[in-house]
Formats: C-alpha cells, structure tokens, sequence
C-alpha cells in the first residue's frame, strides 16, 4: 500500500485498532480517511483501504463510524458494502452519507427509501443530483416532508406522471404543492392542476412563470376578479354606499351577470338592486319596486333593461323568490344562518345558472359551514 502506506504510521492503525478511547480512535480514524481519500491507490491498495474503512465501520463507538461518514461522505474510495452498512446506522451516522455519497446507486436509494423511514428519505431527497427512479420512491413511499424536500430539489427529476402522483397524495399539504408549484419546469398538465388546488399567491406564481393554457388564464383572470369582489362584499356585509361601490364596478367593467348572480344568491339584495339600477340607468327607488313587484313582469322588465342574458333569467327569478322566502331570525349568527338557507334554497330550485357559478356556490356554503362548525367547537 505504498502512498498510503507511506502517509501512515504503524501506531495510527494500531490506535484505530486498539486505541483506549474512542476519541483516540475517532482521530486515528479522521486521519486515515483522509489520506486513503487523498491517495493515488492501486487496485491492490484500493482492497487494503478498504479493510481498515470496514473496521472503522465495526467499531462500537458512533463516534468513530461518524469520523469515516462524515469524512468520506463524498468519495468514491468508500466500499459499497461500508456505506450500506453506514446507511443503517445510526442518524448521525447515516446522513452523510445518505445526502452526498456518490456510491449508492438507484436501485440502493429507492430501497433505502422504501424501507428507511423519514429521515432517511429526507436525507436522500436533499441530494445533489437525483434521478426519475429515486423521485418516483420517495413519492410513492416518503412522508411528506421528505416528498416536499425532493419537489424542491430543482437537481431532482421527476416524471410527470411522478409530479402528478405527488399532488395526488398530497393534495391538502400546502407545503408540497407550494414546493411542486416553484419548480424551474413544470409540464402544462401540473401547472393547471395546480392552479385548482393552490392559494393565491402561488396561482399567480405558476400564471407568471410556466405555461398556462389561454383558455384556462382567461377564466382565471373572470374568476379571479369576480371572487375577489363577492369576498369584499362579504367582508364588509351590506356595503356602506353600495350604489357607489355598483358604479366603480361598472365603470371597471366587473359588473357582469355573473357577478350579480353570485352576489345575489349570497342575499346580498341591496347591492344587487343598486347594481341592476346602475345596468338599466333607472333611479333605485324605481328598480326596488320592480325587483320586488309581487307580479311576474316587474323584474323581467327591468332585467331586460340592464341588458342581462336572457338564458339567466330563471336563475336570477329564483334567487329574488328565495331572498323572498327566507328571514333573519335574530338570534346568534342569524347573518350566516341566513346565508346558508339563502344558499341551500337557491341551489335546490330548478333554474339555469353556468356550471362555474353553481359550484362557486356550492364551495361558498362549504365554507359557511365549516366556518360555523368551527366556531361552536371553539365554544
């Protein structure tokens, strides 16, 4: 073992060997690890290198293994069958390695991750490179946070099938989507199932940065708006002005039908009126009494005149029945009780409101209900 040999002395095998202290075997160890990682070895000397590394890796005290893991965690004089053993140590051990060493191959990965538990898997999922095989395990068998720190890794590549697999899995974990959502390159399919599950501010990230059908950025920029306005009005209940507030809409050019048909359908009913006065260039006053004429022609006239789809007409009809029907009942919550049977009644009738409208209500009742669960459980 003549370069390495010639590094050595015989009391630094010797300590490593029969040292008293782990300590002094741990800094035997540091040393000879770096002279075999730094020598020009032969085949031969490469075999006898890796005798003392498998002794290193025999040794009963941690502290030793850690000094051969942490000081060969990146080269490729470490035996293979060292750093499968390293890898079932003990954490402090097996992280080195399992981050840097370039010995493991695929198939060791993807078993350590089937069989490794989180750590290992987060370990593996930090690595400088990784390959489809190694992303497609940690999917299929890491815990979460080992599956976000691979989707964050932009040195990690992923299959599309594996991206959408992720999102399967995960697709309540803000953590994973957001780190999917960041990658460098997404294909078009998971940009746009993403866009479906993410907040706000990713949305806008994966509009900005990858590619999004024309179809699917228009209806989001509608949806976008006209939701952002409906919040509002929730936020702020009955609008202070909300003939004010009807007329910046439609200077704006937001006051379409299906904003109102929402607003409507949420018993917003003041600012639909002022908004249906505000299309037909009629006094409020006056669209109050057609709005809500008991007969059968006011509100189809004054409809007509704001220039709304006449398609939609059976569906704003039921929402003003409904408002008709339901009543606040003054006690606790009586504001969102009512919301919700606005909403529950609404819904049930026959009438003809887009699919997207209906299921944008439909998620709005959700969340009244779970907003109320929530708020009883917290007593």
């Amino acid at each position: 073992m003549g370069t390495t040999r010639a590094a050595l002395t015989d009391t630094d095998i010797r300590t490593l060997i029969k040292g008293a202290t782990p300590d002094e075997r741990a800094i035997a160890a540091h040393k000879l690890c770096r002279v075999i990682d730094r020598g020009e070895l032969t085949d031969e000397d490469r075999a006898k290198a890796g005798d003392i590394l498998r002794v290193m890796a025999n040794d009963a005290a941690e502290l030793v293994r850690r000094a051969l893991a942490v000081t060969l965690k990146q080269s490729d004089v470490l035996p293979h069958d060292v750093a499968m053993k390293l890898a079932r140590d003990v954490e402090s051990v097996c992280l080195p390695v399992l981050n840097f060493s370039p010995v493991f191959t695929d198939d060791d990965l993807a078993e350590i991750v089937r069989l490794g538990g989180p750590v290992r898997q987060t370990a593996i999922a930090k690595r400088p490179i990784l390959s489809e095989k190694v992303t497609a395990a940690i999917v299929e068998h890491g815990a979460e946070t080992a599956v976000k720190t691979a989707c964050a890794n932009d040195n990690a590549t992923f299959s599309e099938r594996t991206l959408s697999k992720a999102i399967q899995r995960f697709e309540k974990s803000e953590q994973v989507l957001a780190a999917v959502a960041y990658r460098n390159a997404l294909p078009l399919s998971i940009t746009e199932r993403l866009i479906e599950l993410v907040g706000d501010q990713v949305r806008e990230h994966l509009i900005n940065h990858h590619a999004v059908s024309a179809e699917v950025a228009l209806q989001l920029t509608i949806d976008t708006k006209e939701r952002a306005v409906v919040d509002l009005v929730d936020q702020a209940g009955r609008a202070a002005d909300p003939k004010a507030f009807a007329a910046h809409l439609r200077k704006a050019e937001r006051l379409t039908p299906s904003l109102l048909l929402r607003c409507l359908a949420h018993g917003h009913m003041t600012f639909f009126e002022c908004a249906v006065a505000e299309l037909a260039g009629v006094p409020h006053h006056r669209t109050w009494l057609m709005i809500h004429d008991a007969g059968p022609l006011g509100l189809r006239a004054i409809y007509e005149r704001a220039g709304l789809p006449a398609r939609l007409y059976a569906a704003f009809r039921a929402g003003v029945d409904t408002f008709h029907s339901v009543e606040f009942d003054g006690e606790l919550r009586d504001r969102e009780r009512f919301q919700e049977r606005m909403l529950q009644r609404f819904l049930t009738q026959p009438q003809t409101a887009a699919r997207d409208d209906v299921d944008y209500l439909l998620d709005k009742m959700d969340r009244i209900t779970r907003e109320a669960a929530s708020k009883v459980a917290a007593g």
